[in-house]
């Protein structure tokens, strides 16, 4: 059985595959020898549209792709009200869902209430269920890091003020009705894209 992670640099994807393909529209790569950050910078300048990475062993895949990029695990929320509209931040000049990093020794599903909390000062979450996983590949301090976020749906009943927080860069936090959401995601991430 094929295996295959879909990673996300900027609005370009490297496919982690156990499979191999014919490259068409993609540039294949081998996980043993492969020079991460010059994957990184053919596909920012264009040479290449998307990049495979194989390796054979299915079950070994994800955690020697790690061995290369360190991963640092998230939580999030994409969060509707009881008029069904859904929460969006504004950082970096992009629209987004509020996120964050999971502490040492907490659960996934508190970090995501608490991540979410935090960066929108939104209260009363429930979690709902966890909608999918994501990957996208970031720089800090220097060097390539893997995130890879686990997304919930959540709801509250909560009407009172959001407040952006500032010193994560955040200058919005809204509540947008659904026919918003696609003028949003224009200026968005892809890994946001694909949650819609």
């Amino acid at each position: 059985m094929m295996q295959m992670y879909e990673v996300f640099v900027n609005e370009h994807r490297i496919i982690l595959t156990n499979k191999i393909s014919k490259e068409e529209g993609f540039k294949l790569f081998l996980l043993e020898t492969v020079d991460i950050d010059d994957v990184i910078t053919q596909l920012n300048k264009g040479k290449i549209k998307c990049a495979h990475i194989y390796y054979k062993d299915k079950s070994t895949l994800f955690k020697k792709f790690c061995k290369k990029v360190p991963l640092v695990v998230a939580a999030g929320g994409m969060v509707v009200n009881k008029n069904q509209d859904t929460l969006f931040i504004y950082r970096n000049d992009k629209w987004d869902l509020p996120k964050g990093k999971v502490d040492k020794g907490e659960a996934i599903e508190d970090a995501a209430i608490r991540e979410v909390e935090e960066e929108t000062g939104v209260k009363d979450l429930e979690i709902d269920a966890l909608l999918k996983k994501t990957y996208h590949i970031f720089k800090r301090n220097g060097t390539y890091k893997l995130k890879e976020t686990y997304w919930y749906s959540m709801h509250t009943a909560y009407q009172g003020k959001l407040v952006p927080q500032v010193d994560e860069n955040i200058v919005l936090a809204e509540w947008r009705p659904k026919h918003q959401i696609p003028e949003l995601l224009n200026n968005s991430y892809e890994n946001i894209k694909a949650l819609f």
